[in-house]
């Protein structure tokens, strides 16, 4: 279901009466694409994936004014739910836009770009990212996403690592990172037994075409990564980070039903 996204969090005070006004490209979206009219409602995402209800108020010819209605009578708030990481390094080309969209369709809790040895693109991606954060928007608003996918700035393969350690740290080790790559025969589970402790965060590392180098792959082996292969054949990168994102999703979301089966 298609839905909107607001970009900041409105003010519920009783002296603003729950009103939102929104301009620009957001009123563009609501009155000329979704041709929506005054006294019509929508539903709204709230930037840490709560939902709300507006109600139009009224439009003129640059904005368009709204009540916000919490649903239920309360800000739901889904941000508690459990979060997959991509750690994707930079493709060349516009591929990393396919891989954005599919990753915010899919419900990737963060995308983390990082420069690897075969990368071809490099850090500066300035225009790039804010391009990216449109994409973000687009496609969470086309596909219903209620997960606010956050999007960092391309990184060094040193900073990425540095991000993945304080994040494990603040989990307190509830985390697995798992490295996804084409060499085989360094696997010491199955993906399912590696996914099997409930972690809050699961990492997932994408290399770009050709790959990770060995000296990359022994870095993160080092750094806590799992590796995992997909398969006997060489996937294109995009095709990957999908492919990857969404065996994990199904294993996490059909996790209790598996251990059901296999207790009894």
């Amino acid at each position: 279901m298609k839905q909107f996204i607001l970009s900041s969090k409105p003010d519920l005070s009783f002296q603003n009466e729950n009103t939102i006004r929104l301009e620009g490209d957001d009123y563009h979206y609501l009155v000329r694409v979704r041709r929506l009219a005054a006294g019509e409602c929508f539903p709204a995402i709230l930037p840490n994936g709560g939902e709300i209800l507006v109600q139009i108020l009224s439009i003129d010819s640059k904005a368009l004014t709204g009540k916000c209605i919490p649903l239920n009578g309360t800000m739901q708030d889904n941000s508690s739910a459990p979060g997959i990481i991509l750690i994707q390094a930079l493709p060349k080309g516009d591929k990393m836009d396919l891989i954005v969209r599919q990753a915010a369709e899919g419900g990737i809790k963060e995308i983390v770009p990082f420069v690897s040895e075969f990368s071809v693109s490099k850090i500066n991606e300035g225009q790039k990212f804010s391009r990216w954060e449109r994409i973000i928007k687009e496609a969470r608003q086309q596909s219903g996403s209620k997960i606010a996918t956050a999007l960092h700035k391309p990184l060094t393969m040193n900073d990425m690592l540095k991000y993945w350690n304080e994040i494990q740290g603040v989990e307190n080790g509830q985390t697995t990172g798992l490295l996804f790559h084409h060499q085989q025969g360094l696997e010491q589970k199955s993906l399912h037994s590696y996914l099997n402790n409930n972690p809050k965060i699961v990492a997932l590392a994408v290399g770009p075409e050709g790959g990770f180098s060995g000296t990359e792959i022994s870095v993160f082996l080092e750094n806590g990564f799992l590796p995992v292969t997909i398969g006997d054949t060489v996937l294109r990168t995009e095709t990957a980070a999908l492919y990857c994102a969404a065996a994990v999703k199904i294993i996490l979301l059909e996790r209790e039903s598996w251990e059901f089966k296999a207790a009894n």
